[in-house]
């Protein structure tokens, strides 16, 4: 059993974009396996609103019900992991034939240049950039990505800190801080703290979530 917050998740789901940190317990010996998205794909993939699934889940099996089977095969087997995910690779490619009228062109193009700037580039300097009205670009981003593009620019901001957190790529805090543009230390860690739930050097000690993963489930 997964659960989030003592909330039973579905065997196979689909998360959205995350906004915050979240509590996930298992019961029991485990394996998981995942994929992880572009932030676009909740639209281009499987043509959601994605919107409707921050901060959330969706059972896979509402999304294509042939899923169900699959399932069922994965239940029966001695020890599932890596030999069934090319039925959900499957899967997931039927989805993107299916949707691939979806993808917003604009919005992908956006996504690319924030990801890549690691949240340092301006909103206004983009919009401009890609000839769209500040209403225009706010509705479109969070209809493909479920959030605001300036929580996307915090979140790509933070995930750049993370990244060097886990590499040991600094000597003190506030080199991480000043390095990804942060007002101060203090600033930095107050955001950390929002979205992982702890302070920085307090997730540092804490080592690796997993041993020897299947496969990390990062949606």
């Amino acid at each position: 059993m997964l659960y989030q917050e003592n909330k039973i998740l579905p065997p196979v789901f689909l998360y959205g974009q995350s906004t915050r940190h979240a509590g996930i317990r298992l019961d029991g010996t485990f394996s998981i396996s995942g994929m992880v998205f572009r932030p676009g794909a909740l639209r281009s993939v499987f043509g959601l609103n994605a919107g409707e699934l921050t901060d959330g889940c969706l059972d896979a099996r509402e999304l294509q019900p042939a899923l169900a089977g699959w399932l069922e095969d994965i239940g029966d087997s001695p020890a599932p992991g890596e030999a069934h995910l090319p039925g959900l690779s499957a899967f997931i490619s039927g989805q993107v034939e299916r949707n691939r009228r979806q993808e917003d062109a604009l919005m992908e193009a956006a996504l690319v240049k924030i990801q890549e700037s690691q949240g340092g580039l301006s909103l206004r300097d983009l919009r401009d950039e890609l000839r769209v009205t500040e209403r225009s670009f706010e509705r479109r981003f969070k209809q493909y990505t479920g959030i605001s593009p300036k929580l996307f620019t915090r979140i790509t901001q933070f995930q750049g800190t993370l990244q060097q957190l886990r590499g040991g790529q600094f000597d003190k805090l506030s080199d991480l801080a000043y390095s990804n543009d942060y007002a101060d230390q203090s600033h930095f860690i107050r955001t950390f703290r929002e979205f992982a739930g702890c302070s920085p050097l307090r997730f540092q000690d804490a080592g690796p979530v997993t041993d020897n993963p299947t496969a990390i489930l990062s949606l």
